[in-house]
């Protein structure tokens, strides 16, 4: 069931979700990042049963994170290509990973994001572009977007974290 509250599908993390919010969905970006395009890749890679791996599939080219290439001609055969829109969804998976190793992993990572020219280990935080700083929990606040509307306004200024006075938990 979808949801259908005005102020989850006019955020922008509400539309996310729809869009690649499912897990199945995130794990077949993440084999794509990592170089699967074809159908028996991801199958193999992620144990998923086929009707559900098509459903998968069709839905984030249908939300236009692949474009979908016919490879072969008989029998006729597809890879799935990550758009932009799709290679824009890395530091989402980016993000993950570190949580995921940060918290999840109590003996130790399993796996590392590294740079690929020294293979140098990332250690990934997510910064503001303008001066390159952290965002954080306790600097970071939801404000409406020149677009939202009124009833989201109304919402972002009855949070809680929308008055200064009042810091976020665990800071």
């Amino acid at each position: 069931m979808q949801p259908k509250s005005p102020s989850i599908l006019e955020c922008p993390v509400g539309r996310a979700v729809e869009t690649v919010g499912e897990w199945w969905s995130i794990l077949i970006l993440r084999d794509a990042f990592q170089g699967a395009t074809k159908f028996d890749e991801f199958s193999q890679s992620l144990g998923i049963a086929p009707n559900i791996l098509s459903r998968r599939l069709a839905h984030l080219t249908e939300r236009g994170m692949f474009i979908r290439r016919r490879y072969h001609e008989r029998p006729p055969r597809y890879e799935y290509v990550l758009t932009e829109k799709a290679r824009d969804f890395f530091p989402v998976v980016v993000a993950l990973l570190a949580w995921g190793n940060r918290h999840l992993a109590p003996k130790g990572e399993s796996i590392m994001l590294a740079n690929r020219s020294d293979a140098r280990p990332f250690d990934p935080i997510v910064v503001d572009a303008a001066d390159m700083r952290p965002i954080t929990l306790a600097n970071a606040v939801v404000v409406p977007g020149p677009r939202a509307s009124r009833g989201m306004r109304k919402r972002l200024g009855s949070l809680k974290a929308m008055n200064p006075a009042v810091a976020p938990a665990g800071d």
